[in-house]
């Protein structure tokens, strides 16, 4: 199939109108006695065939422009080092909160924002990564499916700095961050970046489920957790047994459910901006793979073109038409 089309070709019955410029100019004749004793005049001849190759031009161009012509979407097989990732985002009201806990005030940034800020540099980086969004709270959010598009990418993580919502329903948003792949196999690596400031207790028919799915699908998983001051980290055992549970310690119970999914797995724990920044970077050198991956380009409208090259082959006419010397 031809990469070349047109929206109306009923336009192309009118391509016998080219031919008249090369049978006849619309230029006024100038009779004379008598020229077989002149020499031959080569620039003469070579600005008649311009002039009449630049009618035929212009009709072309204008009947092509007016049938639409242009440039069919197709894709490239390319091959490039990332990975197909899908960035699972909390999108929980704690998110809008400092890292100290409380509302951003004078030069503070928000958990939000700092996550915003340094995953945008790693989208912009020159990975060939395909890139799905998703985001939780209450409910899974779905924001955007797998892409190579860095523009739409960038714009989907620029929604992290909108007001987040309400509760950490982790589980729900695994759930969502896992559909996004299919059940064949990948020529790459397929990746879930958690970035969250807390976590629920997974109930047990959600764990069965996520078990399951993180097996068949041979996901690796990574999780930044952006910790509040004060708050209990994931690596931390709690001094008394008894707390020791999902109610009481539920980001550092979801960290060992993690762990205990015989997956590639890897927590990290940032306290501020800049623990985040070394986590993201990591993870920038860990997940540098070959990748086969298919590029989209999408259709390209020729039309502005046509009626470019017809304006100039125009221009060029009329300039003749006011040369015209008068006998």
């Amino acid at each position: 199939m031809t990469d070349w089309a047109l929206d109306t070709p009923q336009w192309l019955w009118g391509l016998p109108l080219t031919l008249l410029p090369l049978w006849r100019l619309p230029l006024r004749p100038a009779p004379w006695s008598w020229l077989a004793l002149l020499p031959a005049d080569a620039a003469s001849r070579a600005v008649d065939l311009s002039l009449r190759l630049a009618g035929a031009g212009a009709l072309l161009a204008l009947l092509l422009g007016s049938a639409g012509l242009h440039r069919r979407a197709y894709t490239v097989e390319r091959t490039g080092h990332g990975a197909h990732l899908v960035l699972l985002l909390d999108r929980s009201r704690s998110m809008d909160d400092s890292f100290a806990g409380r509302t951003p005030a004078g030069g503070e940034e928000s958990k939000s924002a700092a996550a915003e800020r340094l995953l945008s540099g790693f989208v912009s980086s020159g990975r060939n990564d395909l890139i799905g969004v998703a985001a939780f709270s209450t409910s899974p959010l779905f924001v955007l499916p797998l892409t190579d598009n860095k523009a739409a990418v960038l714009a989907a993580v620029h929604a992290m700095k909108l007001p987040g919502l309400a509760q950490t329903h982790v589980s729900k948003g695994l759930a969502m961050a896992l559909s996004y792949f299919g059940d064949g196999p990948s020529a790459g690596s397929r990746i879930v970046l958690l970035v969250s400031d807390g976590a629920a207790e997974v109930d047990p028919d959600s764990e069965l489920q996520l078990r399951r799915w993180f097996k068949e699908k041979g996901i690796r998983l990574y999780w930044i957790f952006l910790r509040t001051a004060g708050s209990h980290g994931i690596f931390e055992t709690p001094d008394n047994p008894e707390d020791d549970n999902a109610q009481a310690r539920p980001e550092r119970h979801l960290h060992l459910f993690f762990a205990s999914l015989g997956i590639p797995y890897r927590a990290y724990e940032a306290e501020d901006a800049d623990a985040l920044k070394h986590a993201i970077a990591d993870i920038d050198r860990e997940e540098q793979r070959p990748l086969r991956y298919v590029e989209r380009v999408p259709r390209r409208d020729l039309q502005a073109v046509c009626y470019l090259a017809a304006a100039l082959a125009l221009a060029w006419l009329i300039a003749a038409k006011g040369m015209e010397m008068s006998r």
